[in-house]
């Protein structure tokens, strides 16, 4: 059974109050809105509400293990949500909040099971999109939000996205424009005794080592063989229709693996896509050949890669192959993002 879903434009330079109080009404009313944040769509609903987050399952068809974000809109909204608040963390709200960096701490009591997976964490950040601000703040409710697609495809960047996904499934859809950074947030791990980053993201372990020299990686983001920390990286995501290829190493043997692979799909009578870069598009000449950003600009990478999987769907493609870039800095979480939609399938050269 389909649902009615309101779509509103919503101008975050110009917020209209009136806007952000619908939404906030259907949050308190229990139901599910999705809104843009700095780092992709989220899929919105009261997060000490058990019946309202069970919404946001049913409509992403998410695993019932996998743990949500609470979003709330100032540091004085975290103190209930929590048992206690480490001095790392205060050191990383002070440089990074908001932003698009998430916090795990040892939960308070009034934090429902199905928010945490069954865990005895909570994983929480402060967006800074001042949409998402807003909203939250008007609804006086800690925001449970994972990100507004149906489970394991690609994240949403725009609002079309989330129609495509999401029409029928919610009450609402704020329209705010392309999102900024385009790759979900840090996931940071505090409530151990070694600091430990569970996703990477848009605050990079470079960023974090200079507040917390100790901080590690769970080594299940660079190796695929080892079981993740976090329930839900266990998951397949970011998954576009299509069998993905990604290569990694010395870009001109990249460029000529492409190449050659290229031409053996479409003789065999299968339809390529390349997901090239600025650096590289003019070495490419056939197949469905889309540029996801530069390698001298990772930063542009990562805000259209989720946008360019799609547009492979769109383009009815049999094979995307990809070039990766350095896991330096941002690189990093790209790079666990390509892996993770092609599947594990990496070709080294």
């Amino acid at each position: 059974m389909t649902m009615e879903t309101k779509i509103l434009n919503i101008d975050k330079d110009n917020i209209d109050e009136d806007l952000i109080g619908q939404a906030a009404d259907i949050l308190k009313r229990g139901g599910i809105v999705a809104f843009p944040t700095e780092t992709v769509y989220g899929l919105g609903a009261n997060g000490l509400d058990e019946e309202a987050v069970k919404k946001i399952y049913k409509a992403k068809g998410r695993p019932s293990d996998n743990p949500l974000i609470l979003h709330i809109s100032s540091k004085e909204e975290l103190s209930p949500l929590v048992k206690e608040i480490p001095h790392k963390a205060k050191a990383c709200m002070e440089r990074f909040w908001p932003g698009p960096l998430t916090l795990v701490f040892k939960k308070s009591d009034i934090i429902p099971d199905i928010i945490t997976g069954g865990l005895d964490t909570v994983a929480i950040r402060m967006p800074d999109h001042p949409i998402a601000k807003k909203l939250i703040s008007k609804s006086g409710l800690p925001i449970a939000a994972p990100s507004a697609n149906l489970s394991g495809k690609p994240s949403p960047t725009k609002a079309n996205h989330v129609i495509e996904d999401m029409m029928g499934k919610i009450d609402m859809i704020l329209d705010g424009g392309d999102t900024g950074l385009g790759l979900e947030s840090t996931v940071l791990d505090l409530s151990t005794e070694v600091p430990t980053i569970l996703r990477p993201g848009g605050v990079t372990l470079e960023d974090l080592k200079v507040i917390i020299p100790n901080v590690i990686q769970d080594s299940s983001i660079t190796n695929k063989q080892d079981t993740p920390k976090s329930p839900g990286q266990k998951y397949r995501h970011y998954a576009p229709k299509a069998d993905m290829l990604l290569f990694v190493g010395d870009i001109d043997k990249v460029v000529e693996e492409i190449n050659k692979r290229t031409k053996d799909l479409r003789e065999s009578g299968r339809k390529v896509g390349i997901m090239a870069t600025e650096e590289t598009r003019n070495k490419y000449k056939d197949g469905k050949i889309l540029v996801v950003g530069s390698r001298e600009d990772k930063e542009t990478i990562a805000h259209n890669l989720f946008h360019i999987l799609r547009s492979f769907d769109e383009a009815e493609v049999d094979i995307i192959l990809a070039e990766g870039v350095s896991p330096d800095n941002i690189g990093m979480a790209i790079m666990n993002r390509m892996v993770k939609a092609a599947n594990g399938n990496i070709i080294r050269l």
